[in-house]
This record gives structure tokens, C-alpha cells and sequence, in this order.
């Protein structure tokens, strides 16, 4: 157990180190060894303060915080990762992403393929919804139950 902590501690002081040389403010570290990781994340809302008060927000920052705040909101609806391997969002390198922010997904439509051990795997919504953001990049490799996407619920009335 006494090595199991010394490589927690291992971790955790890496993660620091990528915190101290980042060139700006992070919202995301995930440092990994082994079967270990660590991970720390920020809501977007603090980057977004970063600019101190009465400084305007950039459209990205802004739409990086309304992300954010949908993630953070009881009713998000987090699509996972069903399997460890690598995240795609198009069938091909050349195809359209099965989906994109602002999409409404209905239940079983596909939004992303994952590669393990050369077979792709679909990645279907199990609920309704309005994607709101894409948490991993195409091309990275993923672990089971991970978060890909944030949908927020979908509301008939509303259009969404």
C-alpha cells in the first residue's frame, strides 16, 4: 500500500508541475501511470473570471461558460464512453461528425464511433437531447464511463 501512495503522490505532484509551466489558466490535467490516474478539473467559469471584473468576455469564453454551466446543471445528460479505445466523431477522416453542439440527438442515434483493437464500435445517446458540448477530442483515447458528450434534456415545447 506504502507504494501504491508514493505513486499518488507521484502523480499529484506531476500534475503540479503541468499546472505551474501551463502558459495560461487550464480547465483540465489528467496525468496517467499505469492503472492510476489523476485528474483535475476546473468549471469554465472560473477561466472566464480570470479577467478580473468589468473585462469583457470573448465569444468563446462566453460559450465555454454557458457549456460549462449546462454540464454543471442537475438535468445534464453525460453520453459515456461504453468502452476503453480511441474516440472518433465521423466514420472517416474526410466525413462530417455524426454530430456537432447545438444538434438535437434522439434516443439510439449514433454520435461517435470508438476503436478497440481495430473494430469500431458505435457510440449511441441513450436519451434525448440538445449536444451542448464535446468533451474529447478526435483521436484520443478514452476509458470506460468516461464523459464524451453533455446533452441537455430535451424539451418538446421549447424546440430543443
Amino acid at each position: 500500500m506504502t507504494d501504491e501512495h508514493t505513486s499518488i503522490g507521484e502523480l499529484c505532484r506531476h500534475a503540479g508541475e503541468i499546472l505551474n509551466t501551463a502558459p495560461g489558466p487550464l480547465r483540465r490535467v489528467r496525468v496517467q501511470a499505469g492503472d492510476m490516474s489523476v485528474e483535475l478539473e476546473w468549471p469554465g467559469a472560473v477561466a472566464a473570471q480570470a479577467g478580473g471584473p468589468g473585462v469583457p468576455q470573448a465569444d468563446g469564453v462566453a460559450a465555454e461558460t454557458a457549456a460549462a454551466d449546462a454540464r454543471d446543471s442537475p438535468g445534464a445528460i453525460m453520453i459515456e464512453a461504453p468502452l476503453v479505445g480511441t474516440f472518433y466523431r465521423a466514420i472517416s477522416p474526410e466525413s462530417s461528425a455524426f454530430v456537432e453542439v447545438g444538434d438535437t440527438v434522439e434516443a439510439g442515434q449514433q454520435v461517435a464511433i470508438i476503436e478497440a483493437m481495430k473494430l469500431m464500435n458505435a457510440v449511441h445517446a441513450d436519451r434525448p437531447g440538445r449536444v451542448v458540448e464535446v468533451l474529447v477530442k478526435n483521436g484520443d483515447p478514452v476509458e470506460y464511463g468516461e464523459s464524451l458528450f453533455v446533452l441537455e434534456p430535451h424539451n418538446p415545447d421549447s424546440g430543443h
